[in-house]
């Protein structure tokens, strides 16, 4: 797989600058593989590299596997994410493309791998494969781009599967989203931004989508597996009200800000909650630090002889002054600063490593 133009614009340009290598969505190597199944299907060749057309780009993809059979066609890529983290780096994408019956268009079906929608909310319909809109719309361009330059109707079927794709799902937030069986083909202009996180915090905002469509009141915006299960025995939140936010508070707060829930509990480690309550919303390392003397001044102390946000922690609680408690009543007027007049209610509990509460406010509205 290859790129075959240069990154000349935007983020790209910042990437090129710093030699992070973007890559490709799940969706841009699905439609890459349709495209080549569905010409062999017509000719009896691939086009091996193929060539698709993006919002920006026009990438060429290396065939990994081939089979042309009755009727059917079937070509694989292996999707190269470049520099990011991706779980899908790395994986087999397959598109197995049939006759359809005339007037049909394109019909999609999940294969091996793949997931299908069990829950509303999402941008598909309950039972539908969760091949998302936009890798529907190129796959769909495409087959309508090969079908007029080769006199063909261009009903076809497409089953899109990911190898290992059930397993690699694990790792997402599929299951929590109510996909099952397999991964999602994702992708909104095919190409994948180094460490963007655009895929975490979109997420993010289909499980806020999930809530509210299962009539949840209260979600808990969650920063790791530790604080989930705080939130879990503090309030029995079922899963799907579990928001696995992460460092991305801001994420978590604008897009409630314009699809309210009316109960917002945020649950995170005391040095991370306390980058929220000095005005923080990606509370990363890498991109914000604890303030100490932010930390002083909130509990009038003196941390001249602290390091981190646990000694500073400590220190307080050895002065028996609740520090935890400002920094959760302060994370908590950040958020709703964030959220404006959205009738959203917030509470905040900071936790120390092992899950233990150590400062929490009542839930309020601005």
């Amino acid at each position: 797989m290859q790129h075959n133009e240069p990154v000349t614009s935007g983020r790209e340009a910042q990437l090129e600058r710093t030699g992070l290598r973007s890559g490709w969505t799940t969706g841009a190597c699905a439609t890459a593989a349709t495209a080549a199944a569905y010409e062999a299907l017509l000719t009896g060749e691939f086009p091996d590299p193929v060539t698709i057309t993006l919002p920006k780009h026009q990438p060429a993809f290396a065939l990994a596997v081939e089979s042309l059979g009755d009727g059917v066609a079937m070509a694989g890529v292996v999707k190269d994410a470049g520099d990011d983290p991706d779980v899908t780096h790395g994986a087999l994408v397959r598109s197995t493309v049939r006759r359809g019956a005339p007037g049909s268009g394109v019909v999609f079906v999940a294969g091996p791998g793949v997931g299908t929608v069990t829950k509303p909310g999402l941008p598909l319909a309950v039972g539908e494969p969760a091949i998302n809109p936009k890798p529907r719309q190129f796959i769909a361009e495409h087959v309508a781009a090969i079908a007029s330059r080769l006199g063909d109707g261009g009903d076809v079927v497409v089953e899109i599967s990911i190898d290992d794709g059930e397993e690699i799902a694990r790792s997402t937030w599929n299951p929590r989203l109510g996909i099952v069986g397999g991964l999602s083909v994702l992708g909104t202009t095919g190409v994948v931004v180094p460490y963007s996180c655009s895929a975490w915090i979109d997420s993010i905002r289909r499980g806020i989508d999930v809530a509210r469509a299962a009539g949840h009141q209260h979600v808990a915006g969650c920063t790791g597996s530790t604080s989930e299960q705080v939130a879990v025995a503090e309030y029995a939140l079922p899963e799907d009200a579990l928001l696995d936010m992460g460092d991305f508070a801001g994420a978590v707060l604008k897009y409630l800000r314009r699809h309210p829930i009316p109960r917002l509990t945020i649950v995170g480690g005391f040095a991370k909650l306390s980058k929220l309550a000095a005005g923080h919303l990606d509370l990363h390392s890498a991109r914000s630090q604890v303030d100490l003397a932010f930390l002083g001044e909130l509990g009038g102390l003196d941390l001249a002889g602290a390091n981190t946000g646990l000694e500073a922690l400590h220190l307080a609680q050895a002065a028996g002054v609740p520090l935890g408690d400002a920094v959760a009543d302060r994370a908590a007027a950040s958020a709703l600063d964030v959220l404006r007049e959205a009738p959203v209610a917030v509470d905040v509990i900071c936790i120390d490593r092992a899950g233990g509460i150590v400062g929490r406010c009542e839930p309020r509205t601005r």
